[in-house]
């Protein structure tokens, strides 16, 4: 059991959050250059001869250049392992984003020099708060024009309210980046780019003599500005961090692999390792106790050549071992492990052996969905993952009837992934099941996913619904003879949903019938 603790003491479990176009797949694609994982960073779009990043792999993600799906990248670095789990880019993927953050242990938010907190950084940091999972931030692109850097701490402490302690320090406005001060580590470090910044960049250590020959005005503005930083007692605090009340701060610029190498040190030195975690009862589960698994991720058809289903587990206690049977907490049934791997992107690794903190692909995982969790000895299970609300709603009908197997098919592995949420109703029949989304561009993922793997074209049309409620049974009549409500079951679960045209229809019904069950979801912006 010893060896348990041991090996759970040296793993790292992050993810990366920021707003499109912050820079996250290419601070996903660095973080591996430096741990030695690949030997060349891409770019999103693979421009000027650069391939593209390895972790987005579906067309879509391509031609867009976001992050839609998610993976789980495996490396060690200094003596750790480190599971860096990629979370999706866009707004309209946030409740997959939110699945990924239950797996974690903590979080890198990226920001953009020139941005700052943007309007997707700040949702999700919200689930990292509601989580109470540990922030490090990165102030990216800062060889780029950009805001000042103490007006970046300021924003981060109004907007969060997390004291922001810096680790380095920027020497040079954005956009003339030479390098960093680093507080903790007493260095003064000088950043060269190699051609087309597709490798490590060169770092040169300096003298604080140097540094004031060769940066002059430079130097001196950012001695003076962690001066003031040291007197307000802007210093990183571990208590405070791990607590959630403050944030190290780091500043580079991920493209040029300025400063990511130094993230990956400060990912050593002070992100937590795994913690028990607590089942449905709340109590906390020994990290040495028999295995027991988190599923947050379905994803299937990451590689057509394959053509199965992946379920991500995050292990939360136990050792994994390759081929064990574990059992399926929902259905009681026994589920085999033959196939464990790591899989990032397309690129896939067999993994004989894990333990707390990992990430494991567990492949032809059919019975398997996000929130289930896997055991081995005594029963043992996790909290649910709940469902964020959603915000736009189309039914879906199948162009060609002779596809209607196929469309059903797709249906429900899309269901079971959580790619959307699908609803139905006896009044609209299963014909044309009524797809629930965050953001309207979950649609056109559904649309381009069974036109490619179920090879069945789909048409969509959008309903005129905004909001949906929690209901139950009593209240479900009552809703659905009202003028602008439906009911509908929501399949995945059973919940039963109310959908309302717009908040004022749900206040007026509220209103005349004010015993009515009706609850707001998870990430629900309205009252």
């Amino acid at each position: 059991m010893a060896a348990i603790i041991q090996e759970a003491a040296r793993r790292r479990t992050f993810a990366v959050i920021s707003h499109p176009d912050a820079g996250k797949s290419t601070m996903t694609e660095a973080l591996a250059l430096h741990a030695s994982a690949i030997t060349e960073a891409g770019a999103v779009h693979g421009k000027s001869g650069r391939r593209g990043v390895t972790s987005d792999w579906m067309e879509m993600e391509k031609a867009r250049g976001i992050s839609i799906t998610s993976a789980a990248l495996r490396f060690e670095y200094r003596g750790h392992m480190f599971n860096l789990v990629d979370t999706p880019g866009h707004a309209d993927f946030s409740e997959d984003t939110y699945r990924v953050l239950a797996a974690v242990d903590c979080a890198v938010m990226l920001l953009d020099a020139a941005k700052g907190m943007e309007p997707q950084t700040l949702k999700l940091f919200e689930v990292c708060r509601h989580r109470k999972i540990p922030v490090i931030t990165f102030v990216n692109k800062w060889d780029r024009p950009g805001r000042e850097a103490l007006e970046l701490l300021d924003e981060i402490q109004e907007r969060t309210g997390l004291k922001p302690t810096p680790i380095t320090w920027p020497i040079g406005n954005g956009g003339f980046f030479h390098g960093v001060a680093d507080r903790a580590a007493d260095r003064i470090v000088r950043y060269t780019r190699t051609p087309g910044g597709a490798t490590k960049a060169i770092e040169t250590d300096l003298s604080a003599e140097q540094a004031q020959a060769e940066l002059g005005e430079d130097w001196e503005r950012a001695k003076d500005e962690i001066d003031l930083l040291s007197a307000i007692g802007s210093d990183h605090d571990q208590k405070t961090f791990e607590a959630h009340e403050s944030t190290p701060v780091l500043f580079g610029a991920a493209l040029s692999n300025f400063g990511v190498g130094r993230l990956l040190d400060a990912m050593v030195d002070i992100a937590p390792a795994p913690t028990p975690r607590p089942d449905v009862k709340d109590d906390p589960r020994p990290l040495d106790e028999a295995f027991a698994g988190l599923v947050f991720k379905v994803q299937a058809n990451m590689d057509p050549s394959h053509r199965d289903r992946i379920a991500f587990v995050r292990i939360c206690s136990g050792k994994f071992e390759r081929g064990m049977v574990l059992t399926h907490a929902a259905t009681a049934r026994p589920f085999a492990t033959k196939y464990a791997q790591s899989v990032f992107g397309q690129e896939r690794a067999t993994i004989d052996e894990a333990f707390p903190g990992d990430v494991v692909g567990l492949v032809n995982a059919s019975a398997l969905r996000p929130g289930d969790t896997l055991y081995d000895g005594p029963a043992v299970e996790f909290p649910k993952i709940p469902s964020f609300a959603p915000e736009h709603f189309s039914t879906a009908r199948v162009r060609d009837s002779s596809r209607s197997k196929q469309f059903r098919k797709g249906i429900e592995q899309l269901d079971a992934e959580g790619v959307v949420q699908v609803l139905r109703s006896d009044v609209r029949g299963d014909q044309s099941p009524v797809l629930a989304a965050v953001g309207p561009m979950q649609f056109d993922v559904v649309k381009h996913r069974m036109a490619v793997e179920f090879n069945t074209e789909i048409a969509m049309d959008r309903l005129d619904f905004g909001i949906a409620r929690l209901t139950d049974a009593e209240s479900a009549p009552i809703l659905a003879r009202q003028r602008g409500v439906e009911v509908f079951t929501r399949t995945i679960d059973g919940a039963l949903l109310a959908l309302f045209t717009d908040e004022w229809r749900m206040r007026g019904v509220m209103r005349e019938y004010p015993d009515l069950i009706l609850n707001a979801l998870l990430a629900d912006t309205r009252g």
